[in-house]
């Protein structure tokens, strides 16, 4: 019988979905999951991009340019400007999705056995990208107990080796809500200039920032024009998950005609969430304020609830719509699928993320579990009081 590649037995799965049988079985069962497990939000798509869809008129969905259409490129080379980010149309690259996107940019800058050093715990698929490209993550340990700060300098540059080409950060943080300061990306500068590298930021929960708090785009540091690799998205920022259109962002002319080669191989990005991409440009900034006050309310809910429940710590998220607790838990796989196979409050139960599955270094993370708060406030006390009636007779609570 033929075999499976090695590489696709490295593949890694997705500990965001990869309980999603159990919590099939669940609702089987007749038990409503509720699910804190993938940053999917509630928030409705702005109106003027269904009305786009909706109004779409060509009798014929026809490709796309390879690089998207320019009138789009256009688009969010002005959203862009007005955020702080001086780049034309030429400078961008509309991919299928934020994950196409990160994927293309490792292609383009890394060969087999390269070394990309990346902040963990992170954004799980970036392993899965990695391992498609047959390239190396060296992980550096960011800590709960400073939330999810940056890591020194000196940490970074003891991993740094002849093979490292690239930094990789998600800024703000997915799964963490941290964001980096302004000292933190100065920092990342003096590294990358160092060590002439690649610095790919995956900028798409941009505008989801709380408490008074500036997000700053590696593209606004101008000593970095030829090292930094900016990766978007429409999934988060107009709840258009589905849609699956990102792009990539970057000065580097070369970078950029690289990543057009590999563009073309896959002909072109989506055609019609392009079209609603493009209509989205034009949300009213209400519908941020709106969304960002709903998003800061949900995060103090729930962080304020996981606090008070004996045993967790959660540090306050400062941007997108995760966060990390730390439980009095043996194994959170265990837990997560405790809770889906064995557990229920009033006929309901919880879906969470495993955070081990978001670190790249072994046995890290294991009494912790990601949550994405992108439920209603009644969704999300429920959810609570479930994690704390749950905790009170888990066969394995440490504490």
């Amino acid at each position: 019988m033929p075999k499976i590649s090695a590489k696709g037995l490295c593949m890694p799965e997705s500990p965001i979905r990869k309980l999603v049988p159990f919590a099939e079985n669940a609702k089987k069962r007749g038990t409503q999951v509720i699910h804190l497990n993938i940053g999917q939000p509630d928030i409705s798509t702005p109106e003027i991009a269904l009305k786009a869809i909706r109004n779409f008129e060509p009798n014929v969905i026809a490709y796309s340019h390879s690089a998207g259409n320019q009138s789009y490129r256009e688009g969010l080379a002005h959203y862009y400007q007005n955020v702080g980010i001086n780049v034309d149309h030429t400078q961008i690259l509309v991919t299928t999705g934020g994950s196409e996107a990160i994927s293309i940019a490792l292609n383009t800058i890394m060969d087999k056995g390269d070394e990309i050093i990346i902040p963990e715990p992170f954004y799980a698929n970036y392993n899965g990208f990695s391992t498609a490209a047959d390239i190396t993550v060296k992980p550096i340990t960011s800590s709960i107990d400073n939330g999810f700060a940056l890591p020194s300098i000196s940490e970074f540059e003891k991993l740094i080796t002849p093979n490292t080409k690239a930094i990789l950060i998600c800024n703000p943080g997915n799964p963490t809500g941290y964001l980096y300061t302004k000292d933190e990306l100065n920092a990342l500068k003096k590294i990358v200039l160092k060590h002439d590298l690649f610095l790919i930021a995956d900028e798409v929960y941009r505008e989801f920032t709380y408490d008074g708090k500036k997000h700053t785009s590696v593209l606004e540091i101008d000593e970095l024009n030829q090292n930094t690799i900016l990766i978007d998205s429409v999934s988060k920022r107009y709840s258009m998950c589905g849609a699956r259109v990102g792009c990539i962002v970057t000065k580097n002319k070369e970078v950029l005609e690289t990543a057009l080669k590999f563009a073309q191989a896959r002909l072109s990005p989506p055609s019609l969430g392009q079209v609603a991409g493009e209509a989205a440009l034009n949300t009213p900034k209400s519908y941020f304020t709106e969304v960002i006050d709903e998003y800061v309310n949900r995060r103090n809910l729930l962080i304020e609830g996981l606090n008070k429940i004996d045993g967790i710590t959660c540090p306050n998220p400062s941007g997108a719509f995760y966060c990390i607790a730390q439980l009095p838990i043996d194994d959170a796989d265990k837990f997560a699928k405790w809770l889906l196979e064995e557990f229920s409050w009033n006929n309901k139960t919880v879906m969470v993320a495993p955070a081990q599955g978001f670190y790249s270094t072994p046995e890290i993370g294991k009494q912790q579990i990601r949550i994405a708060y992108v439920l209603n406030l009644e969704e999300l006390q429920n959810a609570l009081t479930i994690i704390e009636e749950a905790l009170k007779i888990y066969p394995g609570r440490l504490v």
